[in-house]
């Protein structure tokens, strides 16, 4: 089933955050080499996102909740924490990065965290939705 025309305009608002997100990350890294890895977890939400409107045919009201809530709760945590983390750097939270050698090596693993850290809240998600 393709995507509709509302599913699109509900999708836009994610996909144009991200692509913000996206543009910050690659300033705050100051174009390393790792910025296009760190992308790869908020756009998985995008992923995700648009699969939930495809099978829901446009809307965000779907008769299994476990998707939506799944999705939501990979959001949290891969935005969130690739996003916190990000702002650390960029203002040297606390002196964090004061004395590290090498500063920039946070992003490097950074991904891995975050996507573990969603598909931890994806499971969370799923569980809370079939118990909806």
């Amino acid at each position: 089933m393709p995507m509709t025309r509302q599913g699109l305009v509900r999708l836009l608002p994610l996909l144009l955050g991200v692509i913000i997100i996206g543009a910050w990350f690659a300033d705050v890294q100051q174009n390393g080499p790792y910025v296009i890895r760190n992308l790869l977890p908020p756009a998985f939400v995008v992923v995700l996102a648009a699969w939930v409107l495809i099978k829901s045919g446009g809307t965000w009201r779907i008769t299994d909740w476990r998707l939506p809530l799944a999705t939501v709760g990979y959001a949290i945590p891969a935005i969130g924490l690739s996003t916190y983390l990000h702002y650390a750097f960029a203002v040297n939270l606390d002196g964090l990065f004061t004395d590290a050698t090498q500063p920039g090596e946070l992003f490097r693993f950074l991904p891995v965290y975050t996507i573990v850290a969603g598909l931890i809240g994806f499971a969370i998600g799923w569980i809370i939705g079939r118990n909806v």
